[in-house]
């Protein structure tokens, strides 16, 4: 039987997990196991390297009504470590499976180490100000936060899969879905993104700001006054540690204090680009490059000279 499994309602999100359980398995010589919900996700996660896969029919779209059927997966498979992507829908599953299984949960995991009999976690606290190091015995389960490993390429070998029909809990039913209207692509996986804050004075600004992000191929994304109470962008524009998550390439913050809530959202991008007034601002602390000035005399200069240098 697999010691390592996985499991995610979002397809994309379950093959990240893919690679760390690849990781985890080279250190406890464990095989990995996958649960999906239906046959195409199924093979999508055998083709990448699962060894075993078995797709749950329980004939509801419902995902929350999946999570007596993943538990009792995990058991009768023996599991050791499982691994839960942690979007919304996966914390909620992950909590009530937990408690079915009587095993250690730890949340929002951005390291796990495998050792014998247990595993070492660490987490992000104290939005973002430290991070906790947490042992857990076996068998237990770690929600991971979506987009924090690349997606592996096909596996020499593919894994076997098992259509396994279910029953779920018949009191969620779907009575109505509404479409969330967002501006543009989803920022949390664009690889460049420009970030504005109080600092931008006028709406108006927000021509010259996009011109730039035009240049930049980049997405705008704001901090959380700039969305909930300015409304210059939709709620999904949000960056910060109730928000959106960037872990692109380039951020180039324009205008933002830097307060730790809008900081453990942008942590992890590549390089950062601070823009601000106020050189005793906290956000050049998290910026590799620090610009002391008006955004409004740095744009248009940086615009033209990323024009020249394509030239």
């Amino acid at each position: 039987m697999a010691g390592i499994w996985i499991y995610s309602e979002d397809e994309v999100v379950a093959k990240e997990l893919l690679t760390l359980a690849k990781e985890l398995a080279a250190q406890s010589q464990e095989s990995i196991g996958a649960v999906a919900l239906g046959e195409t996700a199924a093979e999508a996660l055998a083709e990448l390297g699962a060894e075993k896969v078995i797709a749950l029919k329980g004939g509801l779209a419902w995902e929350e009504a999946y999570e007596q059927a993943l538990a009792e997966t995990f058991k009768s498979e023996a599991a050791k470590v499982i691994l839960i992507g942690g979007t919304t829908r996966g914390k909620y599953t992950a909590a009530k499976a937990a408690a079915r299984l009587e095993a250690g949960l730890i949340t929002d995991a951005v390291k796990i180490e495998m050792e014998p009999g247990q595993l070492i976690v660490d987490r992000i606290v104290f939005g973002g100000l430290a991070v906790s190091t947490e042992e857990i015995v076996l068998p237990a389960m770690v929600t991971i936060p979506p987009h924090s490993y690349e997606m592996m390429a096909h596996a020499a070998v593919k894994g076997s899969i098992t259509v396994r029909e279910v029953t779920v809990d018949p009191r969620l039913t779907i009575s109505n879905v509404s479409k969330v209207e967002r501006q543009g692509m989803d920022i949390s996986s664009a690889d460049r993104v420009i970030g504005i804050g109080r600092g931008v004075a006028k709406q108006e600004d927000l021509t010259m700001i996009q011109n730039l992000a035009d240049v930049l191929q980049a997405e705008i994304g704001c901090t959380r006054p700039i969305s909930e109470d300015l409304k210059w962008f939709s709620i999904d524009r949000y960056i910060g540690i109730s928000g959106k998550v960037i872990k692109g390439s380039l951020y180039v913050a324009i205008g933002t204090s830097g307060q730790i809530q809008h900081v453990s959202g942008i942590r992890d991008s590549k390089i950062i680009v601070a823009v601000n007034t106020n050189e005793n601002e906290p956000i050049f602390t998290a910026a590799d490059y620090g610009i002391v000035g008006s955004y409004e005399e740095f744009i248009p200069a940086f615009i033209d000279a990323l024009k020249q240098a394509k030239q």
